[in-house]
């Protein structure tokens, strides 16, 4: 493993990759908490409660990283003060990054298993390369048009398991979590363009915390919908769920993986989270007692497969992998 230079000195190898491993599984466990959380709480309620406490917890995380030697970029920043035009910025990026990506995919998990929901968000670098040649920042070469190809022919399989209806639920939460994945991808193009104005810090944090404002009317409606009696006696499960994903699965996980973006090249990490859907494919098998197919298997194989197909041909430009 090649260890990217950076400000400062670079940890160790066992260390990247203690720390690539824990990424890693506090994603893949990010489904599994989701799922159990759904089986208490509303798809809104869950979905709208989580992005507001994650938007909640970066405040703190970020002011208590200020102190640290390797926020240093996210310190002076503070310092010089924040234009009009910035908030603009984040609550747009947040929008997509935040509100779009983090909803659908907690709403959509409601209606999808865990291993097509996981297949889906890996094919994060298919909805880049699709934006970026749409916006004809890339060209759309045959041996990416072949790995796209690929790709949605194992999301077709995935899709078509239990019988291809658009009255299936299955579709309706394949198409809910695809939608986030695109949003993620909008904004990673989006972040793209303002990648050199903000470190990655700040980034997270204001965005968080536009996309918790952009869905706190939803969290209060969903609060008085539910009213006191049945909210507060959910069980702990539900509320330990929501608290996992906030805390562990956003706020704590987007500053741990921009971390280690500073030691390893995008395409490094890529590689290694592309073990994120088979890790959450078992846990939901194991955890949740999911039941495993063939045509799974072919179509999380074909799906990934593609992803790779065209990463491997393919300069890491923008990092394009979605955060779940």
């Amino acid at each position: 493993m090649k260890i990217a230079s950076s400000a400062g000195r670079a940890p160790g190898r066992p260390a990247i990759a203690a720390a690539i491993a824990i990424l890693v599984v506090v994603w893949a466990v990010n489904f599994i908490a989701a799922k159990i959380g759904l089986r208490h709480l509303p798809p809104l309620a869950m979905a709208s409660f989580r992005v507001v406490l994650a938007g909640a917890v970066m405040v703190p995380v970020y002011f208590c990283c200020l102190r640290l030697s390797a926020f240093a970029e996210a310190a002076d920043l503070r310092r010089r003060g924040f234009a009009l035009g910035d908030f603009w910025t984040f609550l747009y990026l947040g929008f997509f990054g935040v509100t779009i990506n983090q909803m659908c995919f907690t709403i959509g998990l409601y209606f999808t298993p865990v291993s097509h929901s996981a297949v889906i968000v890996g094919l994060g670098p298919i909805y880049i390369l699709l934006l970026a040649v749409l916006l004809r920042l890339e060209r759309a070469r045959a041996h990416k048009v072949v790995g796209m190809l690929i790709a949605l022919a194992g999301v077709a399989v995935l899709a078509s398991e239990n019988g291809i209806s658009v009255h299936s639920l299955s579709i309706e939460g394949d198409a809910i979590t695809m939608a986030g994945s695109l949003g993620f991808a909008i904004y990673v193009v989006l972040g793209k363009r303002v990648a050199e104005k903000y470190d990655t810090l700040t980034m997270t944090t204001f965005n968080h915390f536009a996309g918790a404002l952009i869905v706190l009317p939803a969290a209060i409606h969903e609060i008085w919908a539910l009213s006191s009696a049945r909210l507060w006696h959910q069980p702990w499960r539900a509320w330990a769920a929501v608290a996992y994903m906030a805390v562990f699965s956003s706020a704590l996980a987007y500053v741990f993986y921009f971390w280690l973006l500073r030691y390893l090249e995008a395409s490094q990490l890529a590689a290694f989270t592309y073990l994120l859907p088979v890790l959450a494919t078992i846990l939901g098998i194991l955890w949740l007692g999911e039941r495993g197919s063939w045509s799974q298997l072919l179509g999380g194989l074909m799906a990934l497969g593609g992803v790779y197909w065209i990463e491997s041909s393919r300069a890491p430009v923008v990092n394009a992998n979605t955060v779940p």
